[in-house]
């Protein structure tokens, strides 16, 4: 913790600080000693601003805001008279204090303030009677010309950052949404499937008791209907939690990841599933070919919740207009008729939701056909 607090004393726009301070007493301990060469005023501003840098070093927020401002032009005044009165006799110093503004005015401003600074340091320099002041103009306007680069470069990767940091914050939310609508999904999944199934088994056991204690026989036929019951809750479950599981997505064939869904699937439910596809590569992104194949796991999971369905049929084939996936089932249907495309089933509110947001992700084409009584078919197409 002590080196901790050691080190923050010692970052860069402290560190400008803390060198104003060294290189003012410096300045007045040499007029100090040599007062035949500077007026009794000359030593009494130097004097004042050694007090000002010291009150900059410890309010630190005096470097910033207006009052930056206040001192970046205090420190080129101070300059200009270190120049002008001081020059012959503390060239090192002059020269030292410049690179110190310099720093001052690329760590807290902007080119602007750079540009003035700079343009005004070597303005002064050059009007400054006598030869010896010329290697001092030349040091204001190469290294002012540095740092105005440098300064510009700066203000151009402060504005990428920011940029970044909107992009960022805008992903984190994306993200958080997305969290926030798979939590929703899995507790409905959680309340419509097995949850639902566990009560149903709760009211159904309490039955059976009731029973048992009338007619035994009765109750034990009861018994194996529950216990049916059961064998199929432990199913439902089994699927619930595989499909909470991350997809896992083979990288060199998306068909082949699919095929093994499929088959999945028809483990768990005992639905039959034919899937159609060849074994070829589709060349998705591995966060797009995850996106595919939680749709078609979704799609599939749909089916067995919801369409009473004996047969399945899954399709997938990379053509020239995309990737394109089907699953045509023999269930009930959708309570609705017909075929509706993505932007319909938005505006009507149709169809499950996390396959809308999904195929949104993926900018796909996505049609979903309703024949009540007869089963239900959803196509959709990524582009490639």
């Amino acid at each position: 913790m002590m080196l901790r607090r050691a080190l923050s004393l010692f970052t860069w726009p402290r560190l400008v600080t803390l060198v104003r301070v060294v290189l003012a007493a410096r300045v007045l301990s040499l007029i100090a000693f040599a007062p035949e060469r500077s007026s009794p005023l000359f030593f009494t501003v130097l004097a004042i601003f050694l007090g000002y840098a010291v009150a900059v070093a410890i309010y630190n927020r005096l470097q910033t805001g207006p009052l930056g401002l206040l001192a970046l032009f205090a420190d080129t005044v101070y300059f200009l008279m270190l120049a002008g009165f001081a020059a012959d006799e503390l060239p090192w110093l002059s020269t030292i204090f410049y690179v110190h503004l310099l720093a001052e005015s690329i760590t807290f401003f902007g080119p602007v303030e750079v540009a003035l600074v700079v343009t005004a340091c070597s303005l002064f320099c050059l009007l400054v009677p006598g030869v010896r002041s010329l290697p001092l103009a030349r040091i204001t306007i190469v290294c002012g010309a540095i740092t105005f680069a440098c300064s510009y470069g700066k203000r151009k990767l402060d504005r990428s950052v920011a940029r970044l940091e909107a992009q960022l914050a805008e992903a984190q939310k994306g993200q958080e949404k997305a969290l926030e609508d798979e939590r929703k999904r899995i507790a409905d999944d959680f309340h419509d499937g097995p949850l639902q199934s566990f009560i149903n088994l709760q009211i159904r056991l309490d039955v059976l008791r009731k029973v048992l204690e009338r007619d035994f026989a009765r109750g034990l036929e009861d018994l194996r209907q529950l216990e049916s019951l059961a064998q199929s809750q432990v199913r439902d479950l089994r699927a619930f939690l595989n499909g909470m599981r991350p997809v896992e997505v083979d990288g060199a064939n998306l068909m082949a990841s699919a095929r093994r869904t499929a088959e999945n699937f028809q483990k768990e439910s005992g639905i039959p599933v034919t899937f159609v596809g060849a074994n070829t590569p589709v060349g998705l992104p591995h966060e797009a070919s995850s996106e595919v194949l939680q749709m078609l796991r979704e799609a599939l999971h749909n089916v067995r919740k919801h369409a009473g369905a004996t047969r399945v049929a899954v399709a997938m084939d990379k053509t020239d207009r995309g990737l394109e996936v089907s699953v045509d089932d023999n269930g009930n249907g959708f309570a609705f008729s017909g075929t509706y495309n993505l932007e319909e089933l938005e505006l009507l509110r149709l169809g499950p939701a996390s396959l809308k947001r999904r195929a949104r992700a993926l900018n796909a084409d996505l049609l979903l056909e309703s024949r009540p009584g007869r089963g239900a078919g959803l196509r959709f197409r990524i582009p490639l």
